[in-house]
């Protein structure tokens, strides 16, 4: 496993514990240090993004992910898109087809049946209107 997957393996981690227990991400964060520092830095990038553009994250699923409200969206797909609106959308020199092939493979791994195409769909829609958001 890559040290960018093993990162956000530990973001969405912690993104998901946040949202089941409404707790602060980034205090969360602080709370449980890693013993192995090699992917850290990029983990905190992560969810110091998430948090700072969480807002337009959440409109943007709510906006975009047809058919389910944020409730009711299964709370890793909820997170996992989180993540990767992020990365999409703020991530500089991360090519979008990464972020998204990411975000699907994790959903296979570890999330519902119907999730990798889902993700992949909602995804595919803010990258269609990318340059909207930016401006």
């Amino acid at each position: 496993m890559s040290a960018r997957r093993k990162a956000r393996k530990r973001a969405l981690d912690f993104l998901y514990e946040a949202d089941l227990r409404s707790a602060n991400l980034l205090d969360l964060y602080h709370s449980r240090p890693s013993e192995d520092l090699s992917q850290e830095e990029y983990v905190l990038t992560l969810l110091q993004g998430v948090t700072e553009h969480s807002a337009k994250i959440d409109e943007l699923i709510h906006t975009y992910a047809q058919g389910w409200d944020m409730d009711r969206m299964p709370a890793i797909d909820r997170n996992l898109l989180r993540l990767s609106i992020y990365e999409i959308l703020w991530e500089s020199g991360l090519d979008d087809k990464i972020a998204v092939n990411e975000a699907v493979e994790m959903a296979g791994e570890i999330s519902t049946t119907e999730s990798s195409a889902y993700i992949n769909g909602v995804l595919g829609r803010i990258i269609a209107i990318k340059a909207s958001i930016l401006d």
